[in-house]
């Protein structure tokens, strides 16, 4: 019976490691630099920290950039006046030049002060200029220039919205809510959608529900973003001794680790380890840095990560509620190690029993 028990323990059936096994993971070969660590207050803190970081305050929070200059492809509009005798006719409304489209030189061409080069430059610039070439000529001018369309300092807003659209920056300095309300709005509930937001090589990605109650996420807009409104309901899959195995939908603005378990219908009493509950996910390297910051993390390589959670500490329920659950964790709780044994001796005992039947019934 002794050997028996030797030689069929390792092939009792189960849904999934046990805590031990899961213990050993960062010896995998399969996987290499598999972290596994203990949930506390310092890294609950530490996580909290680092996800602030990758918020849009941190990843886009740059200062609004003054007026954009003028670039090749903008349509000017150029009005002047001037006292009687006047070079262009005097007409009491000003003189309203044509429109011009701004050449591939960056020039526009106003009469008796020839071609201007007006790329990178702002109206006020501008104006300028044309003044200093009408000096002598025009009896003494008055300028403005306009920027009729604004076609080369343009945020691109997309996906679930009314209308998408080519929304062109202006002196007022637009805001991620403003390209939004361009846009016509979700066409989503506010709660179930996620604004991403892209600026050069970087991306980052926040609940609109968590951006339209926190103003400073608000951030301003840079020429040629991209605003990308998703509805993509985030998700987790639970496995082991729980209530349920399945793959659990949340909201946008995320749920906590006590609320995870509680839609999973918590730990089974009489299958589940208490101190077998984890969470695996791939990380960003620069969380276990000193010097992590938002710019580098949308750089870097993700590594598996198991978070290891003890419920038989009541202090863990407080951690849990803290602790955020991301988009494809995986939340696993291993067998109890006497509810293995349990399987193991019914099995013993649906081997044995036949035989001893048999043995009895022998004359």
């Amino acid at each position: 019976m002794a050997l028996l028990c030797t030689g069929c323990a390792s092939f009792v059936p189960s849904s999934g490691p046990s805590a031990s096994r899961v213990h050993d993971a960062k010896d995998s070969r399969r996987l290499e630099e598999i972290k596994i660590l203990d949930l506390d207050n310092v890294l609950v803190a530490r996580l909290a920290a680092f996800n602030k970081s990758l918020e849009f305050s941190g990843l886009f929070g740059e200062p609004p950039r003054a007026t954009a200059p003028v670039a090749p492809g903008d349509i000017l509009e150029v009005t002047l006046w001037e006292m009687t005798p006047a070079l262009f006719g005097g007409a009491p409304s000003g003189m309203v030049f044509p429109q011009q489209v701004v050449s591939d030189a960056g020039t526009i061409s106003i009469p008796y002060a020839g071609p201007i080069t007006v790329a990178g430059a702002t109206p006020e610039v501008i104006e300028r200029v044309i003044l200093d070439r009408l000096a002598g000529k025009a009896n003494q001018p008055q300028v403005l220039v306009r920027v009729v369309k604004n076609n080369t300092a343009n945020v691109t807003v997309v996906g679930e919205v009314a209308s998408s659209m080519l929304l062109p920056l202006t002196a007022k300095r637009e805001q991620l809510l403003d390209a939004l309300a361009a846009a016509g709005g979700t066409t989503q509930p506010i709660d179930k959608m996620t604004v991403q937001l892209t600026r050069g090589d970087r991306v980052g990605s926040m609940a609109l529900d968590d951006i339209i109650r926190d103003p400073s996420q608000n951030i301003y807009l840079h020429p040629n973003d991209v605003v990308t409104l998703l509805y993509q309901p985030l998700s987790l899959t639970a496995l082991g001794a729980i209530g349920k195995n399945a793959e659990i939908n949340f909201e946008a603005q995320g749920i906590t680790l006590s609320q995870a378990m509680g839609r999973i219908g918590g730990l089974q009493d009489t299958k589940a380890n208490p101190k077998g509950v984890f969470i695996f996910r791939f990380e960003d390297p620069l969380l276990f840095t000193e010097t992590a910051n938002a710019d580098d993390a949308a750089q870097s390589e993700k590594i598996p990560v198991i978070y290891r959670v003890d419920f038989n500490d009541p202090a863990s329920f407080f951690l849990s509620q803290h602790f955020a659950m991301q988009d494809h964790d995986l939340l696993y709780v291993s067998n109890a190690p006497s509810a293995d044994f349990q399987k193991f001796l019914n099995m013993v005992v649906s081997v044995v029993y036949p035989v001893v039947n048999i043995i009895n019934t022998v004359p």
